[in-house]
């Protein structure tokens, strides 16, 4: 097996898309919830639900709770994908997610929500243009994360919160040339975030997210010890939220996904030959784009979502992601929330990730994906 197989095979199961996640910016979810999903992923300035905990934890203050408020659910993503023609099994994943908030006095606000945030894997009969008549490949990856979070009111206008993020990370591989088994690292970093209102119209939200670092993944082989490092992105993010008229809302949010820290080059400890020294994968940071629109209607409310971010894989580095195809830019998604009492309402949403496709600059290898997501969620408050 030659350093270029091998390099392409673990790029297969670190990089493809989310297995617990949503339709994705990369591999990062734009939201968390159907809730946030109809909303495009607009959700930084304004809370949809107590999944806000993963995105702004500064939000949960703005759900207008009176003692506590859970939201659960699950998602169905659909994401079609092929190398150089050949498509890939395994279409359909199950998403769980859930959070809970507690409005513990006027000021102070304590939550907890647990989600998947990447990872999925890939079932390829024949990935054409690495070695002629490549075997099968089947990878695996699975990232959750659970984070406990508070936010607090210095006063009527301005929001704080904080996050611990833990995540778990699982990780196995094997074609006909290798096997690396099942194995689960955990990780940890930290979200700060705030809102802000500027006037009864307008509020602003902004959040940082660290590094998650994760601990190497190793693997025991018959020649010795294969190890990665591979860390979560940091990230950063801005949001406008807007309520010209009663009942309706616009939000706009920007953000930058720092790739290139994490995914550009991954240093591999091996006991030689034909393991490679190192992962070139040449990921770019990536600005996504995201505005949400809802219009409350009585009991029922309707919302629309545009989603974009540029692709962090450039044609130059096709080759080196066979495995990946996180290719997906533009995101088009619809939500409807229906309020059953003053304390159960259900949201539905559904998203479709534009097909997009990537060559190789001077070479023929090509990736390909698409996505249909759909969410389903429950929230109880009282």
């Amino acid at each position: 097996m030659n350093k270029n197989y091998l390099s392409v095979a673990v790029a297969t199961a670190v990089l493809t898309l989310a297995h617990n996640a949503y339709a994705t910016n990369g591999d990062q979810m734009i939201a968390t919830s159907a809730a946030q999903a109809g909303m495009g992923g607009a959700t930084v300035a304004q809370a949809q639900d107590a999944l806000t905990v993963l995105v702004n934890p500064a939000g949960m203050a703005d759900l207008d709770i009176k003692d506590v408020r859970f939201d659960l659910g699950f998602g169905l993503l659909n994401p079609p994908r092929e190398v150089n023609g050949n498509e890939s099994d395994s279409d359909w994943y199950m998403m769980p997610g859930g959070g809970a908030v507690f409005n513990v006095n006027d000021r102070l606000f304590l939550g907890m929500a647990l989600g998947g945030v990447a990872g999925m894997g890939v079932n390829v009969a024949d990935i054409n243009g690495v070695t002629a008549g490549t075997p099968p490949m089947v990878t695996t990856k699975q990232v959750f994360r659970f984070t406990p979070a508070a936010a607090y009111k210095v006063n009527d206008a301005l929001t704080l919160g904080a996050s611990l993020n833990i995540a778990n990370q699982s990780l196995a591989m094997a074609n006909a040339n290798f096997s690396l088994p099942q194995n689960q690292q955990f990780g940890f970093g930290a979200t700060l975030g705030a809102t802000y209102k500027i006037n009864p119209k307008l509020q602003a939200g902004l959040v940082w997210t660290s590094k998650t670092d994760v601990a190497d993944m190793e693997y025991y082989t018959t020649t010795g010890t294969v190890s990665f490092d591979m860390d979560m992105p940091a990230s950063v993010a801005f949001g406008l939220a807007f309520k010209p008229m009663p009942g309706l809302l616009v939000e706009a949010d920007i953000k930058r996904i720092f790739f290139n820290d994490v995914m550009d080059r991954i240093t591999v400890t091996t006991p030689g030959a034909p393991y490679p020294s190192a992962l070139t994968f040449g990921w770019d940071d990536q600005t996504v784009y995201s505005i949400g629109v809802k219009k409350d209607m009585g009991p029922m409310a309707i919302s629309v979502g545009y989603n974009y971010g540029k692709s962090p894989i450039g044609a130059e580095d096709v080759t080196s992601n066979l495995g990946s195809t996180a290719i997906v830019e533009h995101h088009l998604s619809f939500g409807l929330t229906r309020k059953f009492s003053d304390k159960v309402s259900g949201s539905f949403a559904y998203t479709h990730a534009f097909e997009n496709e990537l060559t190789q600059s001077g070479g023929t290898n090509t990736i390909k994906i698409s996505q249909n997501q759909f969410n389903m969620n429950i929230a109880y408050k009282f």
